[in-house]
């Protein structure tokens, strides 16, 4: 019965945590996929549609990327604060060492990665931190 209630928990905060995104994001989380990449020097975060033929999520990803790069790279951590309903871990400390930090965006096939990078050894902790957080929440499987 237990594991049972923590089950239907896990898939209601999973459901709360896609209409979000979807919100935050302005794309189908289902029909993407994320990718949060752990680099000696910070990391990257990487959507793609997960169909080629899907040229309006390929689009808003990009466009939501590029959007993310700027915001996250003056300081702006809103959207995730929004998505996960919650300040993820390493955000203030991203915000405290914000110019020791750079947020560059890139596309990729079906969509677009933004490649975080600080030779700051407490700023690159606060990255992974983010980005870890991010590996759990959206159960992608990346290796932490």
């Amino acid at each position: 019965m237990h594991q049972q209630m923590a089950s239907t928990d896990h898939e209601h905060a999973s459901h709360d945590l896609d209409q979000r995104g979807e919100q935050g994001m302005g794309f189908n989380q289902k029909s993407t996929t994320h990718h949060f990449l752990l680099k000696d020097d910070g990391g990257i975060i990487q959507v793609t549609a997960n169909s080629a033929e899907d040229r309006a999520a390929v689009d808003q990803i990009r466009k939501h990327l590029q959007h993310i790069a700027r915001e996250f790279q003056s300081g702006d951590f809103n959207i995730p604060m929004f998505v996960h309903d919650q300040t993820p871990p390493g955000v203030q400390l991203m915000k405290k060492l914000n110019n020791q930090i750079s947020y560059t965006y890139a596309e990729v096939e079906n969509g677009g990665r933004v490649e975080i990078s600080s030779q700051q050894p407490e700023a690159v902790a606060a990255v992974h931190e983010f980005l870890k957080f991010q590996i759990t929440e959206h159960r992608t499987g990346d290796r932490q």
